[in-house]
């Protein structure tokens, strides 16, 4: 049985959007980390161009207000924070003796002047390598510069900001922008590439229900083929195992028939020449005519029995309908009574309706009938009943016989196969094959054949099948293994029977 599983239609669109969303992520992931490292690489370049206009702008320059050579570091910042403005989401300010002393005009950020950690880091920096420190409004690449006059002793230093995240926000937008256009573009191909897949898939799918509509026993209809393409040639090629197959049924039923003839021929030849043999001559005549009409009643039984297990791998072996449980069950019971003397009883029945061959299921039940006669005696008690539980049909025959060994239950369904003396069959055609023919109509029916242990003693021979289309009459429906026909308490085994 097939697992169920996603169509064809749907996994050729799920792989088309997993690529493309692999083509389209890749890049943007990459471009994403690109842009970020770009953009690390120029704001450094940046803050190394602000320290050599500083470096520039000390040697050339001169106080504003006396014209002669700044004589301290502090008002050489406060000059040059004036003449050189930082740019966009850039910010200058000095640190003078550990403390913060002036700042870059312009708005910014973040004040980080303002910030004791941020000042104390920058007084206490040895070199002029650039860092990361965190600040309100994201990461902050920054960079000191130590700055000495002559004849002034005070500790001077300059910080150079860049708010990298405030800067990195606008390739992070046009990265969004870039997420949404992929995200649109993805929705655009899975509508598109279901329709081509639909398109593409139709013949494959009318191919498909041609083939659900030609049954098991109509071997007639053919797949409509047209044009030259791959769906064409899968058509033809169909049709032609249709054609084989139709000839091998055909061959077969052909074979079947005619051996059915030439068997039964010489049977019925003998058995009319014997039953017309005087039967006044003596005794033993009379005794050898019996005997051999019985063995040819024998031999015509078993004809019957090797033919109907050839038909078992026929498509049309089966025909199908809905059959009552109950009747079922009780007409089994009635016709079995006339195999031998033996207590017969209805231990269960499931008041309910199933698709299922009553025929086939009439003639499994009749075999485990004979074949429950024929390993007990008069006397001894057979049981015949049915259940429905938890979707699944079985039926089954018990008896009070010796039952079967452990070692010969999975074997005794064998075709030819014979147990132990315990179950050798006393009366039946002696060759193996009524176990046979039950198992075979048992999965012809998608289902199974086994023998267990009945609750008196003997052999429990149960045929369990799928209920399908089950349908309920009366108050019984689907009867729990815990409760019995008769209201008796019952034990639940381990199979789902009661004993």
């Amino acid at each position: 049985m097939l697992r169920p599983s996603a169509s064809a239609r749907s996994r050729i669109v799920g792989w088309m959007l997993l690529l493309l969303t692999a083509a389209l992520a890749v890049p943007t992931f990459g471009i994403t980390v690109v842009w970020q490292s770009e953009l690390d690489r120029r704001i450094d370049e940046q803050l190394l161009s602000e320290a050599e206009k500083l470096r520039a702008f000390a040697r050339t320059s001169r106080d504003p207000y006396t014209g002669e050579p700044f004589t301290s570091g502090a008002s050489l910042l406060t000059a040059f924070m004036t003449v050189h403005p930082p740019e966009h989401d850039f910010a200058f300010f000095s640190v003078v003796d550990g403390r913060a002393d002036r700042r870059s005009p312009g708005p910014v950020p973040a004040r980080m002047d303002q910030d004791p950690q941020v000042v104390a880091r920058v007084a206490r920096a040895s070199d002029t390598r650039i860092r990361w420190l965190d600040s309100p409004v994201g990461r902050v690449r920054y960079g000191v510069v130590p700055v000495q006059v002559a004849g002034d002793s005070a500790d001077v230093r300059l910080a150079l900001l860049a708010f990298r995240d405030r800067q990195l926000r606008h390739e992070r937008e046009m990265a969004r922008l870039l997420l949404y256009s992929a995200c649109c573009a993805l929705v655009i191909a899975g509508l598109a590439s279901w329709l081509v897949a639909g398109r593409v898939l139709a013949p494959i799918r009318l191919v498909r229900q041609t083939a659900e509509r030609i049954s098991e026993t109509d071997l007639s209809k053919r797949l409509p083929v047209g044009g030259s393409d791959d769906v064409a040639a899968l058509a033809e090629t169909f049709n032609h195992m249709l054609d084989r197959l139709s000839r091998a049924f055909t061959a077969q039923r052909r074979f079947l028939d005619e051996v059915a003839h030439e068997l039964r021929t010489p049977i019925t030849v003998l058995r009319g020449h014997l039953e017309l043999m005087d039967t006044d001559s003596g005794s033993g005549r009379r005794q050898t005519r019996l005997l051999l009409l019985d063995e040819l009643d024998r031999m015509n039984r078993i004809v019957d029995d090797l033919l109907l297990l050839a038909r078992a791998e026929r498509p049309d072996f089966l025909t199908l309908g809905p059959t009552s449980l109950t009747d079922l069950v009780v007409d089994v019971a009635a016709k079995a009574q006339g195999l031998g003397r033996r207590r017969w009883s209805v231990a269960h029945v499931a008041d309910a309706f199933v698709h299922l061959d009553e025929q086939r299921m009439t003639q499994a039940l009749m075999q485990l009938a004979s074949n429950a006669v024929s390993h007990t005696s008069e006397g001894d008690t057979i049981e015949i009943g049915s259940r429905l539980w938890l979707g699944r049909v079985r039926v089954w025959v018990a008896d009070s016989g010796p039952g079967v060994a452990v070692e010969d239950r999975e074997r005794v369904f064998e075709c030819f196969y014979q147990a132990g003396e315990a179950r050798s069959g006393r009366n039946g055609t002696g060759i193996g094959i009524g176990l046979a023919l039950v198992r075979e109509i048992a999965q012809a029916h998608d289902g199974a054949a086994y023998v267990e242990e009945a609750p008196t003693g003997g052999a429990r021979f149960v045929i369990d099948l799928p209920a399908l289309h089950p349908t309920t009459e009366g108050t019984h429906g689907e009867q729990n293994p815990d409760s019995r026909g008769r209201g008796q308490d019952r034990v639940l085994r381990p199979n789902g029977f009661a004993s």
